[in-house]
């Protein structure tokens, strides 16, 4: 055979060898079950490109079905579906399973807590991930750090609140440890999940929500049916979700295909933070000009509920022990770093302000 016959039968060759080679890796399917619907495309998206991602980085090997809340699991049911092992993973956000262990709170974000940046720190090298495995290891599951909303709102009330005895007696959506904080103050909390909210404020089931911020807002609606919109949500600075893993599911998958998920569940994390940060400016502006009321808590409440908040760690790290351990290794970093980022922040703020004036 010439030389030109045998680069053709070599070609010929590895174009027959390459579809075996992706065979030969082991083919795994797993189902994803979200708490979140399909309409808050960012959260829901996250699930999309985790799945998409880890299809293409495997050859269509590791497939990951996903479905949206209600599909196959409640909404706030997730963690349970996954420890129990009816679903191999799922995306859901840690702290709407604190009526399980308080500690799960911190996988989320905890009320005066960390921005986005600062809980990452916390997670990925301040010891934070290795301090929460012990407390999702006791529900079953691995969770790895999918995504961050970034600060959130403060919520969609039907009235304007000026002074902490205006919370007395409100009906209020909430999710996680600020539910337990604002208690303390009169207001009758409620968990719901996304798809839940709108008709529980149309009926006057409940007298306000708050969910995310302005993109995940608008879309479900909240507008059209409660007239002041708040800031800040102290009880969520940042948003952390989590792929929960079954811990057998996740021990059976072969190594490689770990390390596939480990590296995917940093790039959604990037991308969903950057994602709101950008769509969240456009759709404040549209909600503000079709008449929301943008109103910041005023002083008054903002201290009746930072004061309640340090009572409420307190209280359940007293009869917690895990919980009291947890929060005292998230307090140290969130106080350890809060002076760099003021330093930081003050100096961007001048040199910006700077720029504008030059």
């Amino acid at each position: 055979m010439n030389r030109r016959g045998l680069l053709a039968a070599g070609a010929a060759g590895t174009a027959l060898a390459t579809p075996k080679l992706a065979s030969a890796q082991p083919q795994v399917m797993w189902r994803l079950a979200s708490s979140f619907p399909k309409s808050t495309d960012v959260l829901w998206g996250v699930a999309e490109l985790l799945s998409r991602r880890v299809a293409e980085l495997t050859g269509g090997a590791f497939q990951i079905r996903i479905f949206a809340a209600g599909e196959l699991v409640p909404a706030l049911q997730v963690l349970d579906a996954v420890g129990g092992g009816n679903v191999e993973c799922g995306h859901t956000a840690a702290y709407y399973y604190i009526g399980k262990d308080p500690s799960m709170g911190f996988g989320t974000e905890m009320p005066f807590g960390m921005n986005a940046r600062q809980h990452l720190a916390w997670i990925q090298q301040g010891g934070g991930r290795e301090v929460m495995e012990e407390v999702y290891r006791d529900q079953g599951v691995v969770a790895l750090p999918s995504n961050n909303t970034g600060a959130q709102m403060g919520g969609w009330f039907r009235k304007e609140l000026r002074t902490a005895a205006d919370l007395q007696g409100l009906k209020f959506r909430i999710g996680g440890t600020g539910g337990m904080v604002l208690q303390k103050l009169g207001v009758v909390a409620q968990q719901l999940g996304a798809t839940d909210i709108y008709p529980a404020l149309e009926r006057g089931v409940i007298d306000g929500a708050e969910w995310v911020g302005p993109h995940d807002d608008e879309k479900l609606g909240f507008h059209r049916v409660a007239q002041y919109y708040y800031y800040p949500g102290w009880w969520e600075p940042c948003s952390e979700g989590d792929i929960l893993i079954n811990t057998k599911s996740w021990e059976a998958l072969p190594k490689a295909y770990q390390q596939v998920l480990e590296a995917v569940v940093g790039e959604t994390n990037v991308w969903s933070i950057g994602r709101y940060d950008a769509l969240n400016v456009a759709a404040l502006r549209r909600l503000v000009a079709g008449g929301a009321k943008l109103r910041p808590y005023s002083r008054e409440i903002l201290m009746a509920c930072h004061k309640a908040t340090q009572e409420t760690y307190a209280e359940i790290g007293d009869g917690n022990p895990r919980f009291k351990r947890v929060h005292a290794h998230w307090d140290k970093f969130r106080r350890d770093t809060q002076s760099w980022f003021r330093v930081a922040e003050d100096s961007s703020a001048n040199f910006l302000a700077l720029a504008e004036r030059a």
